[in-house]
Order: structure tokens, then C-alpha cells, then sequence
């Protein structure tokens, strides 16, 4: 009898996780707002996002299952691209609403490329990781990556940084001649958001 009471508590524990967790997951998308970021420029959909100082990932693959849901309240929106002047918003993020940001990146006149360079390719997984030379944002993986891309740098030595939240950052020291081609191949191992380092946070 006692076995037969433990056995049916168990049953009915069972059976009540299962209506709990999918109306947990249902009230939680119902307590999320959408932010949609828009741009209209090559420019504007590559260029790397941050919310509140978290580096998430680059504008245009913010949508469908990657679409960027935050808790309603006030968030600090910043888009970066190396070249541009940084694009900064605060939304009003309401539960269960879309809000739409047009992005707009405007060049920086102070950036001034090297007359001689060298070329850095990359071949590194996850391609959405955000890629930082001399601790200063670069792109993403996906902009140096495949036929006909690489990272325009001056000749001499610089820190390249890999980093993605969810994996262990990547950091290595080159030393380029002039005219230089490199190739940097890797893949991201799967961390904790601490092991993505410093750079991917914006204080």
C-alpha cells in the first residue's frame, strides 16, 4: 500500500512538470519584447551588436530563430563596424511588442588606411564570433572569411582576438611582413559566457 502511494506521488510529480515547463516557456515569451534592428547598407547588416555591453552577434542574422528578445525595461543598443562611427540607442522594450531600430552607420573621417598592408583570412567556426585587432572591434569572422575576403592590417605585429559568448575566447600574436598573406584557422570550443573575455563586453 505504502509502495502504491510512492509510486502514484511520483506519477502525479511527473505529470505536473510536464504542464508546468511548457507554461513556464509560454509565460516567459509572453513577458519578452522584440527588438528588430533594420539596415539598408552592407555596411549596416554586417556591423556587430551590442545590448547593455553584451556583444550578441552581427545585425542581419538577428532574426527568425536567432531574433533578439529582451526583458522589458530600458536597453542600450550599440552597433559597431571598423571604419564607421558607432551607432547608439536607447528602446523602451514592452512585453510582447516589437519595436524596430533603423541602423545607419555613418564612416568615421578620422579612419585612415595604411598605404602598405598585409592580409589576414580567417577560417574559424562559429563565423558569427566577433573578431578584435589590438583589443579594437574588427568585424565578425564571416567578413574575413572565404574567397575574395581577408582583414586589410599593417605590417608589424598585432593581437588578434576571437570571441563569441558561449565559447572560449581565441587570442593570438602575428607578426606580418609587407604584403604578408596569413591564413588563422580554428574553432571555437563551447565555455561559459566568462571564458568569452572582456572584449565582447563594452564597458
Amino acid at each position: 500500500m505504502k509502495m502504491q502511494f510512492v509510486v502514484r506521488s511520483v506519477v502525479f510529480c511527473l505529470a505536473l512538470s510536464c504542464l508546468i515547463l511548457p507554461f513556464t516557456a509560454h509565460a516567459q515569451s509572453q513577458v519578452l519584447g522584440e527588438v528588430k534592428l533594420v539596415g539598408k547598407t552592407k555596411a549596416d547588416k554586417t556591423s556587430g551588436v551590442w545590448v547593455d555591453g553584451q556583444y550578441i552577434g552581427y545585425v542581419m542574422e538577428l532574426k527568425d530563430d536567432k531574433k533578439l528578445l529582451l526583458m522589458p525595461g530600458e536597453h542600450e543598443i550599440a552597433v559597431r563596424q571598423a571604419g564607421y562611427t558607432d551607432f547608439t540607442k536607447k528602446v523602451v522594450v514592452e512585453p510582447h511588442k516589437k519595436t524596430e531600430v533603423q541602423v545607419v552607420m555613418l564612416k568615421d573621417p578620422r579612419t585612415r588606411l595604411p598605404t602598405v598592408t598585409s592580409l589576414i583570412k580567417l577560417k574559424v567556426t562559429p563565423e558569427r564570433a566577433a573578431v578584435f585587432v589590438d583589443d579594437a572591434f574588427a568585424g565578425t569572422v564571416t567578413e574575413f572569411s572565404g574567397v575574395g575576403h581577408g582583414m586589410l592590417v599593417s605590417p608589424g605585429k598585432h593581437r588578434i582576438k576571437i570571441a563569441l559568448a558561449g565559447y572560449q575566447a581565441f587570442e593570438t600574436e602575428v607578426n606580418l611582413l609587407a604584403r604578408q598573406k596569413m591564413t588563422i584557422k580554428t574553432d571555437l570550443l563551447q565555455g561559459s559566457i566568462s571564458q568569452a573575455g572582456t572584449s565582447i563586453k563594452q564597458e
